[in-house]
């Protein structure tokens, strides 16, 4: 694959091909929207050699920024666009389209770890969307780990999802790949809701559900696991713009029992919200005054930049969409909460990073009041592409990431880091046990909580807590803590460590599947983790297809998968698998 792009042919001949340019001449009268310095709207009439320019010195910006706190978003108008896209750190690239054909890329869409020499396991927050992308060569590159969504795309040819060095992905989500998929070194990938020509590659733990071209279940060996069909969700809001240039966002709708993409079979369901609804914020924004924003009725663009939130930004209507362009990155200040909602139905959280401040937050994200009864069945609330951070960039802490206490929440691809590494460039490489203190990741009180695509790293106790009822993961990836200093400092009262996935004694129907727990205690290798899973022995509540492993070639002990079942992941065993639990197969 090409890692230079180079204009191919003129781009206002490929927007005659699309029949748009009457209208597009109509538009050019109207004014597009300030979305703020850091949002590069690209015109299809515009010189492709200046636009290729541009995408070139972001991209340089932010090959290497790993901690930055640059933040852009490249948003591509319907037509044609003959340019290259190489995505760095905190850059989102999305076409602006009703549907991924109406805005194509002649060229590459892709992500490289060159920087790294072809080392992609830190080649986190960034994404793509909603574009079509038809390169020359039939070849593209993804090669990503946490955080860094391929959404409602469509490819012309095959997909590598590595450059050669280790990866740690991944998500991939209503896209359709027209030739195969190639995972190449990646340790885990799940893929919802798409159609691919194939799949080539496995490592430790691939997951497919609603996907068409697949492979059958085949885990361990290979670790494939297919869930045929997804039971229920919402795809992630998107800014577009019509061929008359009226700005919406529009949210599609809840669907059920899906299998392949949402927008192949025609205009997908849903409702587009007219830009003039929503506050459109930018970093210097206070949250009174988007409080104020909120409560009056709007809903919420944020803008690419850091907010900074000494209180937190309050959610209390009703169908609200809180959407982030460029990763816009929520930072608690003063121990403050960055996110409260009520319990209310169709609420739509879509594309930020939310950062612990150095004062110890109790919870950075609530999701209902703790008691909340609200039955929001027929219309759940979404949280999609929704990444937190303690620690890396600078100091934080918080007792909790997310704290879900609505019932019938959706989970749409989640990162809940806290920090196994920092700023090289600004003298935090390493983060210490006391240093950037997050105890939980996520804790789940409602019930009917469904969530596709759950990344959890790095705690001091749980991982994931879940209380609530008929809960259900769809893949979920866990790295423990690399720091504890001792076993004596990893316990949960008598049992040795906390459990990367914890469902509370009381709980009688769960089910997850495609689990992978890694552990690699740099600090103390000779800590041991009794379970990857606690979870209660009662026929409702079931596990399928998980791996543990002890990384670095046995730096720390897993001694069971789920409970007591399974082998111990140890020095000279470093995999364990586990088909089911309860137990109705063999682990190896």
């Amino acid at each position: 694959m090409e890692r230079q792009g180079t204009s191919r042919r003129g781009a206002l001949a490929g927007l005659a091909a699309t029949g748009l340019m009457p209208a597009i001449a109509k538009a050019a009268a109207r004014r597009d929207p300030d979305l703020g310095p850091n949002v590069v709207i690209v015109d299809p009439t515009m010189p492709a050699k200046s636009v290729q320019a541009r995408l070139d010195a972001i991209f340089r910006e932010q090959e290497r920024s790993h901690f930055t706190d640059r933040r852009y978003a490249i948003l591509f108008k319907p037509g044609r666009h003959t340019v290259d896209v190489n995505v760095g750190f905190f850059t989102q690239a999305a076409g602006l389209g009703r549907l991924p054909g109406e805005v194509v890329i002649d060229g590459h869409v892709h992500a490289e770890a060159d920087w790294r020499d072809g080392m992609a396991l830190v080649n986190f927050w960034r994404g793509v969307e909603n574009l079509a992308v038809r390169p020359a060569d039939r070849q593209d590159r993804w090669a990503v780990s946490q955080a860094a969504p391929y959404r409602r795309m469509h490819l012309a040819g095959d997909l590598a999802l590595d450059d050669g060095g280790w990866s740690s992905g991944g998500f991939m989500a209503d896209c359709h790949i027209d030739g195969t998929v190639r995972s190449g070194s990646q340790q885990q990938w799940f893929t919802r809701g798409s159609r691919i020509g194939g799949w080539e590659g496995s490592n430790w733990n691939m997951v497919f559900a609603g996907v068409e071209g697949a492979p059958v279940t085949s885990f361990p060996e290979p670790p494939y696991t297919t869930v045929k069909s997804v039971p229920l969700v919402r795809e992630k809001p998107f800014l577009t713009v019509s061929a008359a240039g009226d700005w919406s966002v529009f949210v599609p709708a809840l669907r059920r029992d899906v299998r392949g993409t949402s927008w192949e079979s025609g205009q997908p369901a849903g409702k587009a919200i007219p830009l003039d609804r929503f506050f459109i914020a930018k970093p210097g924004d206070t949250p009174q005054r988007i409080n104020a924003a909120l409560a009056a009725g709007k809903h919420l663009l944020l803008t690419p930049g850091i907010y900074r939130l000494a209180e937190p930004l309050r959610v209390t209507r009703a169908g609200t969409v809180v959407l982030g362009l460029g990763l816009a990155t929520l930072l608690a200040e003063r121990g403050s909460k960055a996110m409260v909602i009520d319990d209310v139905p169709g609420v739509s959280i879509a594309g930020l990073l939310v950062d612990a401040g150095e004062q110890r937050s109790p919870v950075l994200v609530e999701v209902g009041p703790r008691g909340a009864k609200g039955d929001h069945s027929g219309d759940p609330t979404l949280l999609a592409d929704l990444f937190f951070r303690v620690g890396g960039a600078t100091v934080g802490n918080a007792d909790t990431c997310l704290e879900i206490n609505s019932h019938h929440v959706i989970g749409d691809h989640l990162w809940i880091w806290r920090a196994d590494h920092g700023d090289r460039e600004g003298g935090r490489e390493h983060v210490d046990w006391d240093e950037s203190a997050g105890e939980q990741g996520l804790i789940v009180n409602g019930d009917d909580v469904t969530i596709y695509g759950l990344f959890v790293e790095h705690f001091r106790k749980y991982q994931t807590l879940w209380n609530g009822e008929r809960g259900r993961t769809y893949f979920y990836q866990c790295e423990l803590p690399y720091d504890p200093p001792s076993q004596a400092a990893y316990r949960a009262g008598e049992i040795r460590g906390w459990a990367a996935y914890k469902v509370a004694d009381h709980v009688t129907r769960h089910e997850a599947i495609g689990m992978g727990v890694y552990a690699n205690f740099t600090a103390d290798p000779s800590i041991v983790l009794e379970s990857a899973i606690e979870a209660p022995r009662v026929p409702g509540v079931r596990f399928e297809s998980v791996t543990t492993i002890s990384l670095g070639g046995g730096k720390g002990t897993i001694a069971h998968l789920v409970n007591d079942a399974g082998a111990a992941a140890r020095p000279g065993a470093i995999r364990q698998t586990l088909r089911q639990y309860p137990v109705a197969g063999a682990s190896r």
